[in-house]
C-alpha cells in the first residue's frame, strides 16, 4: 500500500469515528432530555428508576435509520360509493374552492354549461357553484398523503 492510500484510509477512518461519535453524542443528549422530562420535578420509586433505565437501554439500541427506503408511490382503490379512504368523505373548503375557480374560468372562456343556466345566476361562479351542487362537474379529485401514495376521487363520490 503506497503512502497516498494509507493516508486516504486514515482519512476516512478519522471521519467515519467522527459521525459515529456525533451520532453517539446525540443520542446520549436525547437520553439525558428524555430522562429529564420522565423524571419532572418529583423524586421517582425505586420501580420507576428501574423502569426508566430499561427503556432508555431500549432507545440507545434502536437501529437508526439515516436514510428512507425508496418508495414508490402508487394509488389506492375506491372501494364502492363511500369508500373514501384518505381524507374526509366530503369536499374540503379548499377543494370546493379549487373546483368551482377552475369551473369558472373555463365558463368564462366560452366552455358550454352542464346544467340549464338558472335564472338567478349572474356570474360564470354562480354556474360553476351550481354545477359542483348537482355534482356533474367531470373533474377527479387527487388526494395525497406524505408518502407519496394518492386517490384520485370522482366528485360524484363526495356527498
Amino acid at each position: 500500500m503506497s503512502k497516498l492510500e494509507q493516508k486516504e484510509t486514515e482519512v476516512e477512518n478519522k471521519e467515519k469515528s467522527a459521525e459515529e461519535s456525533a451520532m453517539g453524542k446525540s443520542v446520549s443528549d436525547a437520553l439525558s432530555a428524555y430522562r429529564k422530562i420522565r423524571e419532572g420535578k418529583k423524586e421517582l420509586t425505586d420501580k420507576e428508576l428501574s423502569d426508566l433505565d430499561k427503556e432508555c437501554k431500549i432507545i440507545e439500541n434502536r437501529e437508526i435509520i439515516e436514510i428512507d427506503p425508496i418508495h414508490e408511490p402508487q394509488e389506492i382503490e375506491i372501494s364502492g360509493k363511500g369508500k373514501i379512504q384518505l381524507g374526509p368523505p366530503t369536499l374540503t373548503r379548499f377543494e370546493k374552492a379549487r373546483i368551482m375557480g377552475a369551473r369558472a374560468l373555463q365558463l368564462s372562456l366560452g366552455a358550454p354549461p352542464f346544467i340549464e343556466i338558472p335564472s338567478s345566476a349572474k356570474t360564470s361562479l354562480d354556474i360553476a357553484l351550481a354545477e359542483l351542487e348537482q355534482r356533474i362537474i367531470p373533474i377527479v379529485i387527487k388526494r395525497r398523503l406524505p408518502n407519496g401514495d394518492y386517490q384520485n376521487i370522482p366528485i360524484s363520490f363526495f356527498d
